[in-house]
């Protein structure tokens, strides 16, 4: 059962998050954790574990963020075909982006909910020659990869919350956030549980577009066939964005035939809230919202007692 939100804001609510490391291993499998550690310790070739083995995955992720995921479903044995359904690209309009930026003194609290906002908040700063220092301020993430993302550009995160969701953070902000001033940089398409949540809290909240979130450039029609045809296990969603973009291209009776041949799997609740809003089950859900725990909810998946191709299951006898 989840904890009580009060109850886990107090436990966690000024501890520094746990280090990678130490989460990691409660949360994945030791052939997940080994192939997505390579830069942390653990060779990628020292995968002996091939749970994964023959499955073709399709991955419908940013091109830009799917080299380390395909790489880790492969060393698991996996066959990845690469079908990014999203992009991100810079605001069309920055004049709110940028008057934020000019006035961050004014904030108190900095609240991050995915890499690329860091990546296009800090890429503005520098864009007008704000060094993307934020001394004197609090800055939350929403999980791992967050926090990683603003670590690497040498800043100190204050607080993650257990549960890596929009509810999860502002369950553990809590009484943080009373009458303080906080700027939510994020995406255009982001939805609006956070910003309130926020300002039940009491918070007040500058919300500012650091990004858009864009359909494919380019887009290869005979992947969606060939996986229309049952030559795809499983397919993985890492936004609400890319399924809708998947439900946009494939069409209604697509989506019925894929409903029974394939496997759904979601980075986390929000997304796994969109499949199932179209009427599709979702087979696989990651414990918290990143890839490390996507690759271990495959590998649960995938071997479970009579797994068929597509992802449907019988009981064990």
């Amino acid at each position: 059962m989840e904890a009580n939100p009060s109850a886990r804001a107090a436990q966690g609510r000024w501890k520094m998050v746990e280090s990678w490391g130490a989460r990691w291993p409660r949360r994945c499998s030791t052939a997940a954790r080994t192939a997505c550690c390579g830069s942390r310790g653990a060779a990628l070739n020292t995968v002996k574990s091939r749970t994964l083995e023959g499955k073709r995955i399709v991955v419908t992720r940013a091109s830009a963020l799917s080299k380390e995921l395909r790489q880790r479903l492969e060393e698991l044995g996996a066959e990845v075909i690469l079908l990014p359904l999203v992009r991100f690209v810079e605001p069309e309009n920055t004049h709110e982006l940028d008057c934020a930026i000019r006035s961050l003194e004014q904030f108190d609290w900095l609240i991050f909910t995915s890499a690329n906002a860091v990546t296009f908040f800090l890429g503005r700063c520098r864009a007008l020659g704000y060094p993307p220092t934020v001394k004197g301020k609090e800055i939350a993430a929403v999980g791992s990869a967050t926090r990683l993302a603003l670590e690497k550009e040498g800043l100190r995160v204050s607080f993650v919350p257990a549960e890596f969701s929009g509810a999860g953070l502002a369950a553990g902000l809590g009484e943080a956030v009373a009458g303080k001033r906080v700027l939510l940089p994020r995406s255009d398409r982001a939805g609006e549980e956070l910003p309130s949540l926020l300002r039940k809290a009491a918070a007040n909240v500058t919300e500012v577009v650091a990004y858009r979130t864009a359909g494919p450039e380019t887009f290869d029609r005979s992947l969606i066939e060939s996986m229309l045809n049952g030559q795809a296990d499983a397919v993985t969603f890492f936004s609400p964005s890319a399924f809708h973009e998947f439900q946009s291209l494939i069409g209604a009776e697509g989506l019925a035939k894929w409903s029974s041949g394939v496997a759904f799997a979601a980075v986390g609740p929000v997304t796994a809230k969109a499949i199932r809003g179209a009427g599709l089950p979702v087979a696989v859900e990651a414990d918290e919202a990143t890839a490390y725990s996507l690759v271990a909810a495959l590998e649960r998946h995938f071997s479970a007692p009579e797994i068929k191709r597509g992802g449907s299951t019988t009981e064990a006898v």
